[in-house]
């Protein structure tokens, strides 16, 4: 019986360690992720004030565009099929693909404004922060057992 509790217990981490959600970009199918080694969630700011993005556990939250309102959204990082990120590791940095998409239509929307959005997410490790589009950042605490 103590081996069948120890054997559930491994099969809900590893599900858990690799959950992610199939995506139809204009371009391809894609996997995304909302969870990698690193404390992504939270706000992410454009020199300490507007526009935003919030990074919401579940894989939604807001994303604010210069000069326009804050959006509900939907969100991941891109993985393989399995779950597992994929990233390209530099000498203090690692860069990922943020898939994000808008939840509702706004009036001035055109259709390919609803679409899968791709945008670069890096993480710097000397100094860490966290960046989206190069712009909006957050720091971070490096995370145990690094």
């Amino acid at each position: 019986m103590k081996s069948v509790k120890i054997l559930f217990i491994v099969f809900l981490f590893v599900t858990n360690s690799y959950a992610q959600t199939k995506i139809e970009a204009k371009d391809a199918i894609h996997y995304i992720t909302n969870s990698i080694d690193y404390p992504i969630t939270g706000t992410y700011t454009f020199k300490g004030t507007e526009p935003v993005v919030e990074l919401n556990g579940g894989g939604t939250g807001f994303y604010q565009l210069h000069e326009q309102p804050k959006r509900a959204m939907n969100w991941g990082i891109e993985c393989d099929d399995s779950g597992a990120p994929k990233f390209i590791k530099g000498f203090d940095s690692a860069a990922y693909t943020l898939w994000y998409q808008y939840t509702t239509k706004s009036d001035s929307d055109e259709d390919d404004d609803m679409n899968w959005t791709a945008v670069e997410f890096t993480i710097h490790f000397n100094t860490l922060k966290m960046f989206i589009q190069g712009e909006r950042s957050k720091d971070y605490n490096e995370p145990t057992g690094k």
